[in-house]
């Protein structure tokens, strides 16, 4: 007996095409395993929210790479998981080794909190920063379809499911020889993006019992920078914005006692004291330098009562900033099932990708000093005199100055990452139970080198300090070739840092009718999974001797084993009443059991009405790096207060202005797996033929989140992180000796919203038209950082890690007639509310609007299928040229200046062209 009504549990949120739900009404209807449950049914509305994404659609909304067309679903965070931000923001939560990876985050609650499949397997995590599967490993053109299951799935997947899942369903059983060409390029120029691919099959199971299918991808795309983009411009002081940098490609002089320019210094007429000066400032000539200005004191005030940079250029370096990198992928894939009895099949498939991604950063930004010996010498050759504009310089003292050493070239390093995963498996059918069982082994492995524009520190120091280089070229001047041989002769190329992960895992699972009862039959489902996961990370060079060499402390080799048994059972309670009853158990090697459960249920009282919703419990175990990174030693700048000693102790520098204060960060062996109760509650209607809507609303509740932070945090969240505060006991009892900081387990996420789908299709004389939209709104997103605070709302506000918007979605609508078709497709992103500037310690300028407005792009194609063997598709992405929206974030805090690459595509008006032909 074939599963019957059962069919209606797991599967489409109505985001189905109407093609789809035409061949669902036609019998037979084969049944298949979607994604958020183990047992196989009939796709259609059921009591999970899953999103269907075809390749059709892809190519019709010219989507490039995996990660635009993640970037597309609505129910994806807003944030820097990407490569146009590098996924880097400041401060804690910088990534310095997962430079050209990209990432999925549903929700919004980061990399790790979502599951990323490749045919419902685990494939292995990025190997520099292992934190999740990089979106640039999962071949493009050999995609059938996505699944993304909008609900918490620890019940059926374990760890890294709180958020969602991502399915990435490949093509199988392939028969035949086709190429495909896509290429697509920007009106403006930049960013120039090709593909080729190949897929060839042979092999009928039903008729050959065998099938051999393989398929190759090779993508390459150009580099897309600032200069190309009007937009992308950090002064803009009339809006506030402008750059809060002074190491400038014309450096700037600094004060300092034994310097040229004295401590501190005061012009004519002005008892303000001066800490920097430029020529170019004092003469008022900081834009004759490209990408410099005027250092806006009235946007960057000062706290101190000595002026920092009043007469100092500034440097825009988010305009001088590679907004798309240069990248070069492969993706290979090979796949064979042989049907060694009827209804038993034999597989094997091998995965092979490599992605290679050029990061270009801007030049390094030095400051020289004394101590160092890189002080520029008296009586050097471009000793610069200021002493005609400030009377007490002392042109018989050498000068100390920050300088962006745009002579050493940009920073710029390859990040080159290969994956491959071997998978062997059996699948079949005894009687009306399905079955499976499969053993993987996945590997990925990350390697940076750096090839230009670093230096070695203390030759740099030395090569600075003889005076030979000119930190202070005019407009058309150039270093001479000794002062170039030299700043060679500083340099460092070579490997810098390699990350590695590896997956061995061997799961199976049982599914089936295992009981007639009154209301249908109850169905099963039980399984296990054994995974070993790896990770090692490891520095090539000491990157101490590397001036700004990016990377993290090296981990040694770690692994872990974890043992999971689930059960999952559809059970019919009354007529069209069913529930899903889920539990799992993991067991980690290293952090305990954790078991989980999880309750649906789908309701249709009409056939044109449908109710669902679930509820369950999640986890999400700590990561090899949060775990085990290696503790860096580090110390905060002078000045730092002790917010519960200094009250006690008032005007004691031991607690009111810390010199020297130490610090520890890294990771924590005593984390705890972050915890989550989520669910889902929705409604499907289908009033008349041809329409159907869908509202989902759905919560997060997480507790014991694994967040990096910094000591600046630790301090002011005491007493509730006093541990991470190691008090003196001896010598001064009572001070600080250093803070703990890193990897720890702050408060948590509460956060609610919902999906709405609408689906519609019908013909109109000779034409067939079908539309959709799905949309996501969120209610909520609200962060505490310790337990027991109280909870700050992020949703519609500026964030420097993900932002949080209101109401996004994406829409098509398409029309066919014969051999042509057309789409127009709309992307939507609300607004918020924008960062003031300088976190509100300067006043905006008048007129400065504190809200950056929605972004809204058009897509429209057309596809002719009228040659034989042949398809063309043209589009148009962008087609009204929509700049990204204007906001005033400063480049330090995000990357992107007065533009914001979570939110908007660089790229502009771009036109893509596909073509397809099938030989046999």
């Amino acid at each position: 007996m074939k599963v019957k009504k059962l069919a209606h549990l797991i599967a489409l949120i109505g985001v189905v095409s109407p093609a789809v739900a035409q061949q669902v009404q036609t019998p037979p209807m084969a049944r298949v395993e979607i994604t958020g449950s183990s047992i196989k049914r009939i796709a259609k509305e059921g009591a999970l929210p899953v999103q269907v994404i075809t390749f059709d659609d892809i190519e019709k909304q010219g989507i490039n790479t995996t990660e635009e067309l993640v970037r597309t679903i609505s129910a994806n965070g807003t944030g820097a998981d990407n490569m146009t931000s590098g996924n880097n923001v400041f401060g804690a939560d910088a990534d310095r080794v997962s430079g050209g990876a990209s990432f999925a985050s549903l929700r919004g609650l980061g990399p790790n909190s979502t599951l990323v499949l490749l045919n419902g397997r685990r494939i292995a995590t990025h190997g520099g920063s292992g934190k999740a599967v990089d979106l640039n490993s999962i071949p493009l053109a050999a995609i059938a379809r996505v699944e993304i299951l909008k609900d918490g799935a620890s019940a059926i997947y374990g760890t890294d499911a709180v958020g969602g899942v991502v399915n990435f369903i490949l093509k199988t059983d392939y028969q035949g020889l086709e190429a495909s060409a896509n290429v697509n390029a920007t009106e403006a120029g930049g960013g120039l993006t090709r593909r080729a691919s190949i897929l060839a099959g042979t092999g009928d199971l039903d008729n050959d019992r065998y099938n051999v299918m393989a398929s190759l991808t090779v993508d390459k795309n150009n580099m897309l920078h600032s200069h190309q983009r009007d937009f992308a411009n950090g002064f803009q002081p009339a809006r506030g914005l402008s750059p809060d940098t002074t190491g400038t490609p014309f450096a700037n002089q600094l004060s300092g006692a034994g310097t040229a320019l004295g401590a501190n210094f005061q012009m004519p007429g002005d008892a303000t004291r001066y800490l920097q000066a430029s020529l170019l400032s004092l003469q008022g000539k900081c834009d004759s330098i490209p990408w410099m200005s005027q250092y806006q004191s009235q946007l960057w005030p000062d706290v101190t009562p000595v002026t920092r940079s009043r007469y100092s250029c500034a440097y825009d370096y988010g305009a001088d900033y590679v907004m798309a990198p240069p990248v070069e992928r492969a993706n290979a894939l090979l796949r064979g099932v042989f049907q060694i009895a009827p209804g038993h099949r034999l597989f094997a498939e091998g995965l092979a990708s490599r992605s290679e991604v050029t990061s270009i950063l801007t030049p390094m930004q030095i400051s020289t000093s004394l101590a160092t010996g890189s002080a520029y010498p008296v009586g050097g050759a471009y000793y610069q005199d200021l002493s005609p504009y400030i009377s007490s310089y002392n042109r018989n003292l050498p000068i100390i100055y920050k300088w962006r050493a745009t002579d050493f070239g940009n920073r710029t390093m390859d990040n080159t990452t290969e994956g491959a995963r071997l998978l062997v498996g059996l699948e079949g059918s005894f009687g009306k139970y399905d079955y499976k069982v499969g053993l993987s082994r996945a590997i990925s492995k990350t390697q940076t080198t750096l090839t230009d524009g670093y230096a070695y520190t203390t030759p740099m120091y030395q090569a600075l300090g003889t005076g030979k280089i000119n930190p202070w070229l005019q407009p058309g001047q150039s270093q001479t070739p000794e002062a170039m041989a030299l700043i060679e002769s500083t340099k460092f190329r070579g490997d810098l840092q390699h990350g590695r992960t590896t997956l061995t895992q061997l799961d199976g699972s049982v599914s089936g009718e295992i009981w007639d009862l009154p209301a249908g039959p109850l169905a099963a489902a039980v399984g296990f999974d054994l995974r070993r996961e790896g990770y090692a990370y490891g520095q090539d060079a000491d990157a101490t001797v590397v001036w700004q060499a990016p990377g993290n402390a090296a981990l040694k080799a770690a692994e872990r084993d974890i043992k999971a048994v689930y059960a999952e059972l559809i059970v019919p309670v009354i007529k069209d009443l069913e529930v899903q009853l889920a539990v799992r158990r993991d067991h980690y090697s290293v952090i305990g059991a954790t078991t989980n459960p999880k309750v649906a249920f789908r309701y249709q009282p009409a056939n044109w009405l449908l109710l669902r919703g679930s509820a369950n419990k999640g986890f999400l175990a700590p990561s090899f790096t949060q775990l085990y990174s290696a503790s860096l030693d580090q110390e905060l700048p002078n000045g730092v207060i002790d917010p519960i000693g200094c009250p006690l102790n008032p005007g004691d520098p031991a607690y009111c202005a810390i010199a020297r204060l130490d610090y520890k960060s890294g990771g924590n062996s005593n984390l705890k797996p972050e915890t989550s109760k989520q669910g889902t509650l929705g409604v499907v209607v289908e009033p008349f033929k041809g329409f159907s809507a869908s509202v989902d609303y759905w919560m997060i509740n997480t507790q014991d989140k694994i967040l990096n932070r910094t000591p600046q945090i630790i301090l002011a969240n005491q007493p509730g992180l006093s541990a991470n505060v190691i008090r003196n006991n001896d010598g001064n009892p009572g001070t600080i000796e250093y803070v703990q900081a890193g990897w720890i387990n702050a408060g948590g996420v509460k956060t609610r919203g919902a999906d709405l789908g609408l689906r519609g299709d019908g013909k109109f004389g000779d034409f067939k038209w079908s539309a959709g939209l799905d949309g996501t709104w969120t209610q909520h997103f609200q962060f505490a950082e310790l337990a027991g605070q109280a909870y700050k709302e992020y949703v519609g506000n500026f964030y420097t890690r993900d932002l949080y918007l209101r109401w996004k979605h994406n829409a098509t609508f398409t029309v066919a007639r014969g051999d042509w078709s057309g789409t127009l497709s709309n992307n939507f992103a609300s607004g918020y509310n924008d960062q003031v500037p300088n976190k509100g310690i300067g006043a905006p300028p008048p007129g400065f609007d504190p809200t950056v407005s929605s972004y809204t792009t058009w897509g429209l194609s057309t596809k002719y299928t009228g040659i034989q063997n042949a398809s063309i598709t043209f589009g148009i992405q962008n087609l009204f040229d929509r700049d990204p929206p204007f906001t005033a974030h400063n480049v330090d805090e995000v990357v992107g200046a007065g533009w914001d690459p979570r939110v908007a595509s660089p790229r502009g008006r771009s036109f893509s062209l596909s073509m397809k032909y099938k030989f046999f």
